[in-house]
């Protein structure tokens, strides 16, 4: 079968096919056709399923176009996983956060189905390797909500323990001492607020952003309440954790199971939950695999290499 993609803007030519042809040459790879280019338009031969999806493809690549003056690897990648994934492109998913610049959609059926879980649950556990977006997608969620007006703040939360090392003499007061722990959820932040906003809203205690152990004793309504790196908690700081939800609240729990930090006695908090409260009324589990990975594609290949620990569904 062969299809014509018309080149809407002759003049950006160079910027779809990308330097030396590398953006085709990755959609040839992708779903095993030819392109050529012919008097102003791009002539896709192949299996006709194969052909559909580069054209969709193509299309993709030059909607971007029109807001960026180029198209990146990642774009790329990312538009070779919504048509492969059934065009979820086409249709606005998107999560709507403070930066109106910023569009924010589900990458694949497994992260379409956590942000679903999300809408639908008042709890919802989220299992998957490095990269699959499981912190991302719950800030942005978070921050959907609270633009929407639907929740009057957001804690983030994550345990404090040492990926095998020890930082426990690190200087500063608690504050400094933490905020390596919780990198990761403010970077995540940035990318939907701007710095003076989220300054502004940990001020006034719209945003929260707190190590694990300063949980006890609270109860957060009209929040939303996000637990990452869960893995390395314990069954009863899970527990304490998981009965801080309030009224008109969202708890989203993330974290890989592979990749534990505990001492080897200890059982993950985040594994026993899942196991206990997997048939409860209002509970979403999800996993993500390593076909969800949306960072470099050698991050998919290095999980693979590793090899994901046994399944919890």
């Amino acid at each position: 079968m062969e299809m014509i993609v018309e080149i809407v803007e002759p003049a950006r030519r160079d910027a779809l096919y990308g330097p030396a042809d590398q953006n085709l040459r990755m959609i040839r790879s992708a779903f095993d056709v030819r392109i050529s280019a012919r008097n102003g338009v791009l002539h896709v031969v192949g299996e006709e399923p194969a052909v559909r999806l580069a054209a969709s493809c193509l299309q993709d690549l030059q909607e971007i176009l029109k807001t960026s003056p180029v198209v990146t690897d990642d774009d790329v990648r990312e538009a070779i996983q919504r048509v492969s994934a059934g065009d979820l492109g086409s249709i606005d998913e998107s999560i709507r956060v403070f930066l109106p610049s910023v569009k924010i959609a589900p990458k694949g059926e497994g992260q379409k189905q956590y942000i679903e879980a999300i809408q639908k649950y008042d709890l919802t556990f989220c299992v998957g390797p490095a990269g699959t977006g499981k912190t991302y997608l719950a800030v942005a969620m978070a921050a959907a909500l609270m633009r929407q007006d639907r929740i009057k703040r957001i804690v983030l939360v994550r345990p404090a323990v040492e990926a095998g090392e020890k930082l426990g003499y690190l200087p500063g007061d608690m504050q400094a001492k933490v905020n390596p722990y919780l990198r990761p959820l403010f970077d995540a932040m940035h990318d939907m607020m701007s710095f003076d906003q989220i300054k502004r809203f940990m001020q006034h205690d719209l945003i929260e952003v707190i190590p694990l152990a300063f949980m006890r004793g609270r109860t957060l309504n009209h929040a939303a309440i996000i637990l990452d790196e869960a893995q390395n908690s314990t069954a009863q700081q899970m527990l304490m954790f998981l009965t801080r939800l309030g009224h008109n609240s969202k708890m989203i729990v993330t974290g890989d199971d592979s990749q534990s930090d505990l001492e080897k006695n200890q059982r993950s908090g985040f594994v026993d939950a899942i196991q206990k409260l997997r048939s409860v009324e209002g509970v979403g589990v999800v996993r993500l695999t390593r076909q969800d990975i949306v960072r470099h594609p050698l991050v998919q290949r290095i999980v693979g290499a590793y090899g994901e620990s046994s399944d919890v569904r």
